[in-house]
């Protein structure tokens, strides 16, 4: 699964690529920094998922992810938030999940588990 991070902070970039670095069949392939960048490499690299912060800056997340989905309509896309209360914003805002940064690790690697799982239907549907 060819995945993008996007998150200003360089530490928290740095502790994803770790924990997906020891992970079988992922691979990251982009990072960005801000909206309009996540939104030009999202363009570029058309990644299976996208794993973007909340506070990501630039436009609000609100616009950004049906944005994101209009321009990659195969991506699933993951919002990590420090704020667990942004999680129903989120998903109105059509992320396909939500993860708390609170939360340990093994939980946004059942994220992406489950988005590699509905990938891999929707791709055996369309065959």
């Amino acid at each position: 699964m060819r995945i993008m991070l996007a998150d200003d902070q360089d530490r928290v970039r740095y502790a994803l690529r770790a924990l997906l670095a020891v992970q079988t069949d992922v691979e990251v392939v982009a990072e960005a920094t801000s909206v309009a960048d996540m939104l030009e490499k999202a363009g570029d690299y058309r990644p299976d998922l996208i794993l973007v912060d909340w506070k990501l800056p630039g436009l609000a997340m609100s616009a950004a992810l049906p944005a994101l989905h209009r321009l990659c309509p195969g991506s699933q896309i993951v919002v990590l938030s420090g704020t667990p209360d942004a999680r129903a914003a989120a998903t109105a805002a059509g992320a396909d999940g939500f993860v708390s940064k609170s939360q340990p690790p093994d939980r946004l690697l059942d994220a992406i588990h489950t988005c590699q799982a509905l990938i891999s239907l929707r791709e055996t549907a369309e065959i």
